[in-house]
């Protein structure tokens, strides 16, 4: 059958009226003959019976015809819906293909796009060693960039940016009192001031990355300044993982007001020039201020300690206010030497306290069941 024939066109209109007239035709013939033939041979028949008789054989006719027609429109819509079948399977074929292709031309534009990410890493992290600062800058501004539209590349820009900062700097302005020469302050060469400014973007980067904790489940990351030289070094307010900054110095007031910090911090043997601001931080794993060197006053009123403090070996030249914290581990005083004195008042009982030579100033507050901690231990190494 022709899709002519499948679509009802007009040829099929022409066979239709063709075959009716071919069935009224041989209707009335058989309905003479089968008359005729009982009229001649049945001399019981009537005009009436014959006439009946002959109807019924022409009406058969007539409904063979239309059975006959019935059974080819069935057969006709068979097709029909087969072929319907058939361009919808052609469809979903054509979308499955089409849906293949864009995903394909999906994966080579992400292909195309990382390898331009990646090129455009390499020649900024290359840049950071050029000599002008200028060039160095642009390359921080790049990666920071790239870091902000690619986050899976915001850890590695971290870490760039921070391994920057470890580089080896020796400036004046962090030079310790009791070193700096009398008279007049020591000139300082351009290109290092030049340079001061450039790892003053650094640093200003790396903060600007970090998620702050106003952010629905911020993501969480670390960073390592070993040996850094750090100026007006400010975290406020920002989520941070773990940090390794081991043997710094910071210069001016390090800020660290209600940062939250997920990993262990560890300051040990850092020194800082300036304040330490740490109002309402929050520190969820361990807090190392071991060694570390204070000259200004240092404030972590209300801030929260998950697990252990460890403060041995601390020198503080002024002093600390630890007030209204919360201690949920250890807090480990050994050795520390607090000439500017603390106030340190717990808002619970602390879990450990090691006091073996603290050497605290006269008018610092302690907890009195510290004080007897502290009784008990001299009288132990007496």
């Amino acid at each position: 059958m022709s899709e002519v024939d499948a679509r009802s066109g007009a040829p099929v209109r022409r066979e239709r009226r063709a075959g009716l007239v071919l069935t009224i035709a041989l209707a009335v013939v058989v309905l003479a003959a089968t008359s005729a033939g009982l009229l001649l041979f049945d001399q019981r028949s009537t005009g009436a019976d014959a006439l009946r008789t002959g109807g019924l054989a022409a009406g058969s006719v007539v409904a063979l015809y239309a059975l006959w027609l019935n059974d080819r429109r069935r057969r006709v819509e068979e097709r029909r819906q087969e072929l319907d079948q058939r361009r919808q399977e052609l469809d979903q074929e054509r979308y499955d293909l089409e849906r293949r292709r864009q995903e394909l031309e999906d994966r080579r534009t992400d292909h195309d796009r990382d390898r331009a990410d990646d090129e455009r890493f390499a020649r900024a992290v290359e840049l950071l060693g050029h000599e002008a600062d200028q060039v160095r800058v642009g390359a921080m501004h790049a990666l920071a960039g790239l870091a902000r539209s690619r986050s899976y590349y915001t850890q590695t820009v971290l870490d760039v940016l921070c391994s920057y900062l470890r580089r080896p700097f020796d400036h004046p302005k962090w030079t310790l009192p009791e070193l700096l020469p009398a008279g007049e302050p020591p000139s300082i060469a351009p290109e290092l001031e030049r340079e001061r400014h450039a790892r003053q973007t650094a640093q200003r980067l790396i903060i600007e990355l970090l998620p702050t904790r106003d952010e629905p489940d911020p993501p969480i990351y670390d960073l390592d300044l070993t040996r850094a030289w750090l100026e007006r070094f400010n975290l406020a307010d920002r989520v941070v993982g773990r940090v390794a900054a081991y043997r710094c110095r910071f210069r001016h007031t390090t800020n660290f007001s209600r940062a939250v910090f997920h990993g262990d911090v560890h300051f040990r043997d850092s020194v800082f020039l300036g304040r330490i601001r740490a109002t309402s931080s929050e520190f969820r794993d361990t807090l190392e201020l071991r060694g570390i060197r204070t000259l200004e006053p240092c404030d972590f009123d209300r801030a929260r300690f998950a697990r252990n403090v460890d403060l041995k070996r601390m020198s503080c030249a002024r002093r600390w206010f630890v007030r209204d914290v919360e201690f949920g581990g250890a807090v480990d005083l050994r050795s520390a030497r607090l000439d500017g004195g603390i106030e340190l008042r717990p808002s619970a009982p602390v879990r450990e306290v090691l006091l073996d030579d603290l050497l605290a100033a006269e008018g610092s507050a302690l907890p009195d069941e510290w004080k007897s901690v502290a009784a008990h231990q001299e009288q132990a190494d007496a």
